[in-house]
């Protein structure tokens, strides 16, 4: 397992590399160029310099969150080859920078939805938090403002303004989009890139929707274990694997997350790990919490313990966070609790490799 850390870069991300460092077994960064628009090639001078930084800072740069795919692929439109082309390219330069997997989503519009960027918990920290009676109150320009207005000054990840800017055209283009047309969109951008990735030995991570159901309206496809083993099937091959979400699998209560991780992970298809914790309160309502929260719905030891079961080597990440302590920061993203978390799960990955390997001397 290799701990990791997302990073913004220095323009975006007030955390310097050098506190990320101090984090007690933390070895690798999760990054990605920001500043090329969705679509177009990443070029390799630009990979090296954000390695050339992150390994100057002591650290390990080996995976990358996100390479977006265009709205032209999901939707099947006549251009997705001209941006299926580029995918490879970009996909070329990160793999000469010495980078071993690649996270994308396949969620049309919207990335990860939110209703409230900052709820307070009893304990008086603040979290992102999710219900779903607001969604379906709410229209989708009101929740593009709402997530802009509470973002801190920060530019959230999967709510770029550029690309929310034609909110209103990308509904009208989807509204012939079903859940098994989606599923063909992705087969067709996977039997473009994988043959490059495989050629380039890069691992392909698919994260989950978050939420996994669909959000006004748009179908989600990454959403459960039937169909994430139909995604690993559209090419079978290695290349063709899994960024596994607790906190966004885990919002549906009928997947079981101990059980997907360990089920993935033994099959090699997982490649990446994000394992976070949530309180559902009630179907379709939750809130992100501590990684050690007594009053939480997900069982981080059972997840972990899944993992190491499975001889899980890849990236993990703590993933999304709590505001404590006075942080202002990018909602979901600041240092403190993340830096808790990675510790915390540490923790568990430790004492279960210590417990194994004792009985192993005991019997």
């Amino acid at each position: 397992m290799l701990m990791s850390f997302r990073w913004y870069g220095n323009k975006l991300d007030k955390i310097p590399l050098r506190y990320i460092r101090q984090i007690p077994g933390m070895r690798n960064v999760v990054s990605a160029i920001y500043h090329i628009p969705v679509g177009e090639v990443w070029p390799y001078e630009d990979i090296l310099v954000l390695k050339n930084e992150i390994e100057a800072a002591g650290l390990l740069f080996k995976t990358v969150e996100s390479v977006n795919v265009h709205e032209d692929i999901k939707l099947g439109l006549p251009t997705r080859d001209h941006y299926i082309a580029n995918y490879c390219l970009t996909l070329k330069n990160l793999a000469k920078a010495g980078i071993e997997v690649v996270c994308y989503n396949f969620m049309p519009v919207f990335d990860w939805t939110r209703t409230e960027l900052a709820k307070t918990l009893p304990d008086g920290s603040t979290a992102l938090f999710y219900d779903e009676k607001v969604i379906k109150g709410l229209e989708p320009t009101k929740l593009v403002e709402d997530m802009e207005k509470g973002s801190n000054g920060f530019e959230l990840p999967g709510w770029e303004k550029g690309r929310l800017a034609s909110i209103k055209k990308l509904f009208d283009l989807y509204k012939d989009i079903n859940e098994e047309k989606l599923f063909g969109n992705l087969k067709y951008f996977l039997e473009g890139i994988i043959p490059t990735a495989e050629e380039c030995g890069i691992k392909m991570a698919i994260h989950p929707d978050d939420p996994p159901w669909s959000v006004f309206g748009l179908p989600r496809i990454v959403t459960s274990k039937a169909n994430l083993e139909r995604v690993v099937k559209l090419v079978d091959s290695p290349a063709n694997g899994l960024a596994l979400c607790s906190g966004s699998l885990g919002a549906n209560p009928n997947n079981n997350v101990p059980e997907i991780f360990g089920h993935f992970a033994k099959m090699g298809r997982l490649h990446f790990a994000h394992v976070r914790n949530i309180k559902i309160y009630e179907p379709g309502v939750f809130s992100e919490t501590a990684h050690k929260a007594e009053d939480s719905s997900l069982d981080m030891y059972a997840i972990m313990k899944a993992l190491y079961e499975a001889d899980f080597a890849g990236p993990l990440r703590s993933d999304h966070g709590r505001m404590i302590w006075d942080e202002v920061g990018m909602p979901g993203y600041g240092l403190y609790d993340r830096a808790l978390g990675a510790v915390y799960l540490y923790g568990l990955w430790d004492a279960i490799d210590r417990c194994t390997k004792d009985f192993s001397k005991s019997v």
